[in-house]
């Protein structure tokens, strides 16, 4: 997967793949890159929810994920990102813990856990 970053002015830096592109900006015109990559831990764990419902003919209106993140005082690091299911009114007891197992599966955060190799390079 290719995603080209390009740079069309101030402290904006978008990221494109195929049709789309994602605008960043550190001027609170648009989200900052690190909200977007926290923003796709609880999305990820959104879809899985999501389809967790579908699958199984549950309706999820009103299904939320709050996703909080502690951090440390002096490294600024995030040491812990907790993720909030709220169900939608309805939702059978039978299916709790298999929602959070499903949301659990985001591949974001399984790469987070196995982190891949970096790089870089120039030309």
């Amino acid at each position: 997967m290719d995603v080209k970053i390009t740079f069309p002015g101030g402290l904006q830096v978008n990221a494109e793949y195929g049709p789309f592109t994602i605008v960043t900006n550190q001027d609170g015109t648009a989200p900052a890159p690190f909200t977007l990559f926290l923003a796709s831990i609880g999305t990820c764990a959104g879809i899985y929810a999501l389809s967790f419902c579908k699958q199984r003919g549950l309706n999820p209106e009103g299904l939320e994920i709050l996703q909080r993140t502690t951090s440390d005082p002096e490294t600024h690091m995030i040491t812990e990102v907790a993720l909030e299911i709220k169900l939608p009114a309805g939702f059978p007891e039978k299916y709790r813990s298999a929602i959070v197992r499903a949301a659990d599966q985001c591949a974001v955060k399984k790469h987070l856990l196995q982190p891949p190799k970096f790089s870089i390079t120039t030309r």
